[in-house]
C-alpha cells in the first residue's frame, strides 16, 4: 500500500513537471535604442559597460545607456531585452537610409533621438528632425501596432555656447535646452504614433538649476557640483550618461529613479558616490513628475 502511493505519488509529480515545463515562458518585452554617441556614451566608461548584457546590432561591442538602463532594470526586479544601434554623428536619416534592416522589426518599446544640433547642416532646425521622427515611428508601428515611441530630448552644448561663433553663442544653456525640446514636442506631437517625449535635456537644466551640477563647465566645476559633460563640453560624462539612463528607466518601466537608491550597483561601478547617485535620482525623479503633470 505504502509503495503504491509512493508509486502514483511519484507519476503525479512527472506529469505535473511535463505539464508545466510544456507552457512557453513569457517573453520578455523588447527594447531598441536608437541612437549616436549621446545613447552609446562616448568618452566616457559608459562606452563599453556591461556590453554582454545588451544586444549591439551593429556589433561594435557597446552598451552604454541601454546597458545602464538594462542595469536598473535587473535591479529593479524586471526583466527586458534590450537592444541598440547606433552611430557616432549621425540623426535619424542616417538610421533610416543606412540601418533600415537592422530597426525595421517588431519592438515593445523604442527610444530614439537625432542630431544634438537637430541638423548638422542647419543647426537649430527642425525640419529634418520632424520628418525623419515621423517617418521612422510609422515603419516601426507598422512592425507592431502597440510599440510605444519615446523621443528622447537631448542636452543643451556648453560648447556652442561658451566659444564664439558658434550656434548658441552667447546664449544660455536655458535657452538652447527649450529650443531643442521645442522641437522634439512638435515632431512627437506631428506624429500620433510617437508617445512621448524623454526630457533627458530638461534634466540637465534642472540639475543645473538646483545646484547639483555646474552650468559652465568652461570656468571651472565649483566645489560639492559635478560635471554633466566630459571634456569636450559636448558629449556627456558618466554623470550625464547615467542621468540619461535614470530618464529613461523611469519612462519605460514607470519605476520611481529613486527606488534605485543610494546604493544602486551601477553608480558604484562607475565611480559614482552614494550621494550623487541620490542626488541625479532625484533630479530624475523630480523632472519626471514635472513632465507627467503636463498630461503626455
Amino acid at each position: 500500500m505504502r509503495w503504491s502511493w509512493i508509486r502514483s505519488t511519484a507519476a503525479l509529480s512527472l506529469s505535473l513537471t511535463v505539464l508545466l515545463g510544456a507552457v512557453p515562458a513569457v517573453a520578455a518585452e523588447s527594447v531598441l535604442f536608437i541612437g549616436n554617441s549621446f545613447t552609446f556614451g562616448a568618452m566616457s566608461p559608459v562606452w563599453k559597460y556591461k556590453a554582454d548584457t545588451v544586444t549591439d546590432l551593429n556589433k561594435g561591442g557597446v552598451g552604454g545607456v541601454p546597458a545602464l538602463f538594462k542595469a536598473f532594470t535587473r535591479q529593479a526586479g524586471l526583466d527586458y531585452d534590450v537592444s541598440l544601434e547606433t552611430v557616432p554623428g549621425q540623426g535619424l536619416d542616417h538610421h533610416l537610409a543606412e540601418k533600415r534592416a537592422l530597426i525595421d522589426r517588431s519592438w515593445d518599446h523604442v527610444v530614439m533621438h537625432g542630431y544634438s544640433t537637430l541638423d548638422r547642416a542647419k543647426p537649430g532646425n527642425p525640419a529634418l528632425l520632424f520628418a525623419t521622427a515621423g517617418e521612422a515611428a510609422r515603419m516601426l508601428k507598422a512592425r507592431n501596432a502597440r510599440a510605444n515611441i519615446h523621443l528622447t530630448a537631448t542636452w543643451a552644448r556648453p560648447d556652442l555656447i561658451y566659444r564664439p561663433g558658434q550656434p548658441w553663442s552667447g546664449k544660455s544653456l536655458a535657452i538652447m535646452t527649450a529650443d531643442l525640446r521645442r522641437a522634439y514636442d512638435k515632431a512627437a506631437a506631428a506624429a500620433p504614433e510617437i508617445k512621448s517625449v524623454i526630457p533627458v535635456g530638461d534634466a540637465f537644466q534642472r540639475a543645473v538649476d538646483k545646484g547639483v551640477a555646474d552650468g559652465n563647465p568652461y570656468d571651472g566645476i565649483s566645489p560639492d557640483q559635478i560635471d554633466l559633460w566630459t571634456y569636450d563640453h559636448y558629449h556627456g560624462s558618466t554623470f550625464g550618461y547615467y542621468l540619461e539612463a535614470l530618464m529613461v528607466f523611469g519612462r519605460i518601466t514607470g519605476k520611481d529613479p529613486l527606488s534605485l537608491g543610494p546604493r544602486e550597483t551601477s553608480a558604484a561601478e562607475l565611480g559614482l558616490s552614494p550621494a550623487q547617485a541620490t542626488a541625479l535620482q532625484q533630479i530624475a525623479h523630480d523632472e519626471l513628475a514635472a513632465y507627467r503633470g503636463k498630461g503626455r
